[in-house]
């Protein structure tokens, strides 16, 4: 095992990757706020489950490959990787910014890097 910090980004991410709604909410703080790179936020467990619902229905070859995380100080990671997906504008570099606390995503956000 890591840090908690990033067991926890691996996990949520790994969930992602594997289309894994039920576990992926397991990992989510009751509170949770997903943030995508427009800035639109999606807060709540429920809300979230919902949005990724949707999203995985749309997008069934969506993956994040991670390259290097970074825990920046405790409770805070950020992860360099890229998006992999057919449709163009969601493959790409990208940064993610996460904030964990007892094992439990808090915030999942997503930057989109320029190429």
């Amino acid at each position: 095992m890591g840090e908690p910090e990033v067991d926890a980004v691996v996990a949520f991410n790994e969930a992602i990757n594997a289309q894994d709604l039920d576990g992926l909410c397991a990992l989510m703080s009751a509170d949770h706020r997903f943030v995508d790179s427009a800035g639109t936020a999606v807060v709540g467990r429920e809300a979230c489950h919902s949005a990724w619902a949707s999203f995985f229905a749309s997008f069934h070859d969506y993956r994040n490959v991670f390259d290097q995380i970074t825990v920046v100080e405790p409770g805070r990671v950020v992860v360099d990787g890229r998006s992999e997906c057919a449709f163009e504008p969601l493959r790409g570099p990208a940064r993610w910014h996460a904030t964990v606390a007892r094992g439990l995503v808090v915030e999942w956000r997503v930057e989109v890097l320029a190429c």
